[in-house]
């Protein structure tokens, strides 16, 4: 997109953002990429840059991703039990979840940049090979969707909601 944008009203944004085509980059596939309102194209690109190896890092599980995605104030809104808050949340929990589904990729399916926030959808695929819990992987197929809501200041994630389909997960690893 252009700078054409912050020079067109909201609706004819929107509908302009609606044609926008996945991005072809090396890292995470972006399937669908929405710019919902028009913000300053330094603030977009910044935006998008910080999400991007957000997702590039859960795609991947490269935490110098991680360091350069978030701030070092990162909070998780949506904390589960036993995770790290902070920083040290998402690295955590990729070094887990990796730990049992080691050949883990993601593929964001939608990603919607309003302002400061960017909301994603994601799809995770894998294999589960190794263990969760106490449940052992036996090489079954692992499929779920999460969402995210993340808050972008200075080029840098400050803030995450999230939701994952943790039952159909769950479910796939034979623990429910």
């Amino acid at each position: 997109m252009t700078n054409r944008l912050s020079n067109l009203g909201i609706f004819t944004a929107l509908a302009l953002s609606l044609s926008t085509p996945a991005i072809a980059a090396d890292g995470v596939k972006v399937n669908e990429l929405v710019i919902a309102a028009p913000i300053p194209d330094a603030q977009r690109d910044a935006t998008i840059q910080a999400a991007r190896a957000f997702y590039d890092f859960w795609n991947t599980g490269d935490e110098a991703l991680l360091k350069q995605a978030i701030a070092p104030t990162f909070t998780d809104r949506t904390l589960p039990p036993g995770r790290p808050q902070g920083p040290e949340g998402p690295a955590f929990a990729s070094r887990h979840f990796r730990a049992a589904v080691p050949d883990l990729t993601v593929t964001v399916e939608k990603m919607i940049v309003a302002g400061d926030y960017v909301t994603v959808h994601m799809h995770f695929a894998g294999h589960f090979t190794g263990t969760f819990g106490q449940a052992r992987g036996q090489g079954q197929a692992i499929s779920f969707i999460a969402t995210d809501l993340v808050k972008v200041e200075n080029g840098r994630i400050t803030d995450n909601w999230h939701i994952e389909d943790n039952l159909t997960l769950l479910q796939q690893m034979g623990a429910a």
